[in-house]
């Protein structure tokens, strides 16, 4: 051992030497591509303030709209491993950003290290004509009939969850339940049946869900690709799950080549490409996106888009419900006139469509508590961002939809549902502001399906449970996790509140 350092010992010198050459050289890059927006005024040589983004990254991005709202500009700077970041919080300027998107200014990316950990596969990073053929060819997915079918599966998977959920608190009265892990659990139940119904066996499930809670908590982690880390299990989780997917993409169109009707999103989505592959046939050419892998990888992009939203949502929902009483009555009052929770008939479409003053609420919750409260993006190229600042090309750009929502609508920081009434109209005079579902070229394409799925929840949840939130000191606080929930992981008390509805018997 002695003889080694005995060698290396003249070297250490120059090895510290290079070695703060290359922090200096780091800082300097830093500040040349900050200019003159706030942000710290050193970072962490290498990880720059990814510890701090990971374990705490409510505080991390609190901290970045703080230094953008010191500024007119609405912007601000940091450092994360190696990647310059830019927080924006102004409308316009997030605007400028998804619509430069399509001139390939800059690719959304979704997660700052997300190319490494979806893969290749992902529509988040397509773009041109490629991208808007495979939408064109997704749309059939949200059609009014097939949203319809869907309305039906949501329903029995909410109803069954609403039972395991009432079970436990009946069991333990005085013990609430946490109901964050409940939501994730009926959530992604909800999303495989939906999107890929009767294809997944009992044990594929298990499976799925298993690589699907990897996946989850290798998106908090930092991006360290080795045996043993959350990052690299989440890698090949993902790679796992798409071939899950994929193998029910093959089985979905083998029964629409038998020419059967759709019953899940999978078979809407397989029967026209049933049609492309055929017409493709009798030219001998083969059908473009008819591949099994490719298409089980865009499948796990729907139920990543809208399983952890969707979770947050429903989360907020019963939280904001809970403090807004008068908002519940109006619910509870306009779901008793449309639906009868006594009766044993599920909500119908044309129910679910009568439903104005919920679906307001929902809305509401949407802008309130954005689930996904930035979309990040890489610049393309060095992109002026106004009169005095460039993005420098490579930046990592975090445009804050979360920050939007708080911007230009009447009081935004009151919980108010009647914005979205067909007299107030706001979510119309405020549109750019409404950005919880994106804008421009990737704009969600499954938004009326999210919005269809927390309008149900609601009006089932409302009308046949009681509830009650455990309140502690900052319960109700924005915990990122990686979506946001409520700090103390929505703590309730659920009882029955419709003991004849036949669910319950």
């Amino acid at each position: 051992m002695e003889s080694i350092w005995s060698t290396l010992a003249p070297a250490t010198p120059y090895l510290i030497t290079f070695i703060a050459f290359l922090i200096l050289l780091e800082q300097i890059s830093y500040h040349r591509k900050k200019g003159s927006l706030p942000g710290p005024p050193l970072v962490f040589p290498f990880l720059g303030n990814a510890i701090s983004m990971v374990r705490n990254p409510t505080k991390f991005w609190d901290l970045q709209s703080s230094l953008a709202k010191s500024t007119p500009l609405g912007v601000s700077a940091n450092y994360i491993i190696g990647s310059f970041i830019v927080f924006i919080r102004s409308s316009e300027l997030s605007h400028k950003i998804f619509a430069n998107v399509r001139y390939d200014a800059f690719h959304l990316i979704g997660h700052p290290f997300g190319k490494k950990l979806f893969g290749e596969h992902n529509l988040i990073y397509m773009m041109g004509q490629d991208h808007k053929d495979l939408r064109r060819r997704i749309a059939p997915n949200f059609t009014v009939k097939a949203l319809s079918i869907y309305i039906n599966l949501q329903q029995n998977i909410i109803l069954e969850h609403l039972k395991r959920w009432e079970s436990l608190c009946s069991s333990n009265p005085s013990m609430p339940i946490a109901l964050r892990l409940l939501c994730r659990d009926m959530n992604l139940e909800t999303s495989q049946t939906v999107f890929v119904g009767p294809y997944l066996s009992g044990k594929a499930r298990e499976d799925f869900n298993r690589d699907y809670n990897l996946f989850n908590v290798g998106l908090m982690k930092l991006p360290i690709d080795l045996p043993g880390f959350g990052f690299r299990k989440a890698r090949f989780a993902v790679n796992r799950l798409c071939e899950s997917l994929a193998v029910c993409a093959g089985q979905s169109k083998a029964k629409m080549m038998n020419g059967e009707e759709p019953s899940c999103l999978v078979d809407f989505w397989m029967q026209e490409t049933v049609k492309e592959i055929n017409a493709a046939a009798e030219s001998g050419e083969k059908a473009p996106y008819s591949d099994d892998i490719e298409i089980g990888g865009h499948l796990f992009d729907f139920l990543f888009a809208a399983q952890d939203a969707s979770t947050s949502s429903l989360l907020w929902a019963v939280t904001l419900l809970h403090s807004h009483p008068e908002v519940l009555q109006k619910v509870r009052e306009e779901v008793s006139t449309i639906w009868s929770p006594e009766s044993d008939a599920l909500i119908t479409a044309k129910q679910l469509r009568e439903m104005k003053y919920t679906e307001a609420v929902a809305r509401e919750i949407v802008r309130f508590r954005t689930p996904a409260t930035l979309v990040p993006h890489i610049a393309a190229e060095d992109f002026p961002l106004t009169d005095t600042y460039t993005i420098p090309k490579g930046a990592i750009v975090f445009p804050s939809v979360f920050e939007s929502s708080f911007q230009g609508f009447t009081e935004p920081e009151r919980f108010d549902p009647d914005r979205f009434s067909k007299d107030r109209k706001e979510d119309q005079l405020y549109k750019k502001n409404f950005l919880a579902f994106g804008a421009g070229a990737h704009q969600c394409v499954g938004q009326r399906y999210a919005i269809n799925h927390l309008v149900l929840f609601i009006a089932m949840f409302t009308s046949l449970i009681d509830f009650k939130r455990h309140l502690t000191d900052g319960c109700d606080d924005i915990m990122y996790v990686p979506t946001i929930c409520p700090k103390d992981d929505c703590l309730v008390y659920l009882t029955r509140r419709c003991s004849r509805y036949p669910y319950f018997t």
